[in-house]
């Protein structure tokens, strides 16, 4: 893939945790499943949408891969699409950009951006 920014969907308290902590080892599903995961831009409408239906109060934290290197992996999940995982805790250092969860007059989730 050459796909170089993911994005973590974390709750407020995942993200208040990422950010006292200067990590995050990945919400309860990543643990079970032994990575955290990630989707990628043209991913992140259909993750929300079937993951975090009717939840409140989250964020994105846009995710550089090329920090993390070789603790990416990108592997198939649903509909066989390619999707990044990270073996590893994410780093607040690998994180280029967060906030809240907001839809553009599109309707799509609006990206963070740095500022």
């Amino acid at each position: 893939m050459t796909a170089s920014v993911a994005y973590k969907v974390l709750t407020a308290e995942q993200m208040a945790q990422l950010e006292a902590d200067g990590s995050f080892a990945g919400a309860p599903v990543d643990l079970a499943d032994g990575y955290i995961h990630l989707s990628t831009a043209d991913q992140l409408d259909e993750t929300v949408a079937k993951h975090f239906a009717g939840q409140s109060g989250l964020h994105i934290a846009a995710v550089d891969l090329d920090v993390l290197s070789d603790a990416v992996k990108w592997e198939p999940s649903r509909g066989g699409a390619l999707f990044p995982h990270i073996y590893g805790a994410l780093p607040l250092s690998a994180v280029t950009a967060y906030g809240p969860v907001e839809l553009g007059d599109d309707g799509r989730i609006r990206l963070p951006v740095a500022g």
